[in-house]
């Protein structure tokens, strides 16, 4: 196996076990702020807050990704996330826990660019590019299978304290393996090295990347509203914390067994973000209105965003030159925060008065048909390329 392999399977590695452990916490954080006192629109407001430090964390990481590699923003965040995960294990009251929410989502805001862009300088091509990020939809899916199975029984088994203690001491051990295994490497396209970065408004000025950037708000709507409403349903239900975060692994699943179809990269990565956003909506408008069971209707949901992502990091990885890639991730990483700061604020505030889920399948059709329309009017050259 050659160096770039090994490089690449460490990188691998990382994401996997960064994106398990801080995925622990999926079933607890509800459960836990209503234990310290949080209203339903306080806990609205904690995780929105949280997204919003991650947005604006997004927004900064992406130019310094590009100038100063992708190492370093891997690994110094993940040390600080680590201490800011312990430090939920100590909290006594909702504000406490408000404000460690704001500083660990702004920690959190450099992982995600700088791990897709580290990743995406492995590929040498669109075939390439298309494989790697199979990979990583694969193993960022088991991930999130394992991990509200294993958050929801520690959290009953060892309570949420010693639950955030483990996931923070957890982190900082997955950083020092970060420090030593993984390699910062540059674009494995080195003729284009030496052309200057591409900045947010050339970025912007991207017609595809508008598709991408709706389509992300969109699906991180829905996948906020979610995450907030099945823990709730251990404050509210009386389910155990193992109990939500069995149904939040059927959605998980559902997402693994799309990602392993893999005649659908075949088609127009648009396309298929249509189709998947279009599936998510209709499974929340099941949801509404008591169509079928809540464990199948959130396997399907889980089922199509399983469609969606792959494409998404395709789309853009096809939109964008690589000297962009790190703005272009961290763009896409903002709207993913933007979508889940309007999410859990609108659910938190709404949810006595009109049902999340209706009002998550109305954002999902009405970026669906801006899409639509956008694409439409998008000159041919300017089409995402189709995998064969």
């Amino acid at each position: 196996m050659s160096i770039a392999a090994f490089d690449k399977l460490h990188i691998f590695a990382v994401m996997f076990f960064m994106s398990l452990v801080m995925s622990v916490q999926a079933p607890l954080f509800t459960p836990y702020a209503a234990t310290l006192g949080a209203s339903s629109v306080l806990i609205g407001i904690m995780m929105s807050t949280g997204q919003l430090a991650n947005l604006t964390g997004n927004l900064i990481a992406g130019p310094l990704i590009d100038r100063y590699g992708k190492k370093l923003f891997i690994t110094l965040p993940m040390v600080l996330s680590g201490i800011f995960f312990i430090a939920h294990g100590l909290v006594t009251d909702a504000s406490s826990l408000l404000m460690l929410r704001i500083l660990n989502g702004f920690a959190l805001a450099f992982l995600i660019p700088s791990a897709l862009a580290l990743l995406s300088s492995y590929a040498a091509n669109s075939k390439q590019q298309g494989k790697n990020m199979a990979v990583y939809g694969m193993l960022m899916t088991i991930a999130s299978i394992l991990a509200p199975l294993i958050g929801g029984n520690l959290g009953s088994l060892l309570g949420y304290e010693t639950t955030y203690f483990f996931i923070g001491i957890t982190l900082l051990f997955i950083s020092i393996y970060t420090l030593g295994f993984v390699a910062d490497s540059q674009s494995t396209t080195s003729k284009n090295s030496h052309q200057k970065s591409l900045t947010f408004a050339q970025v912007l000025a991207l017609p595809t990347v508008h598709i991408i950037l709706v389509t992300g708000f969109a699906v991180m709507y829905i996948h906020g509203v979610i995450i907030y409403e099945v823990p709730y349903l251990a404050v509210e239900s009386g389910y155990s914390t193992a109990t939500t975060g069995l149904l939040l692994s059927l959605m998980a699943t559902g997402t693994l067994i799309s990602l392993a179809l893999s005649f659908m990269h075949r088609f127009d990565p648009v396309k298929r973000l249509m189709f998947g956003l279009f599936g998510m909506s209709m499974s929340l408008f099941a949801i509404f209105n008591d169509m079928l069971t809540l464990p199948v209707l959130l396997f399907s949901v889980g089922f199509f965003f399983g469609i969606i992502m792959p494409a998404m990091a395709i789309a853009i990885t096809d939109a964008v030159a690589k000297e962009g890639h790190g703005r272009a991730f961290g763009l896409m990483s903002s709207f993913y925060s933007l979508g889940m700061i309007v999410s859990s604020f609108v659910t938190g505030v709404i949810r006595d008065i009109v049902s999340p889920y209706f009002i998550a399948f109305l954002v999902g059709m009405i970026v669906l048909t801006f899409i639509g329309y956008k694409k439409l009017s998008l000159p041919p050259m300017t089409e995402p390329k189709v995998y064969r």
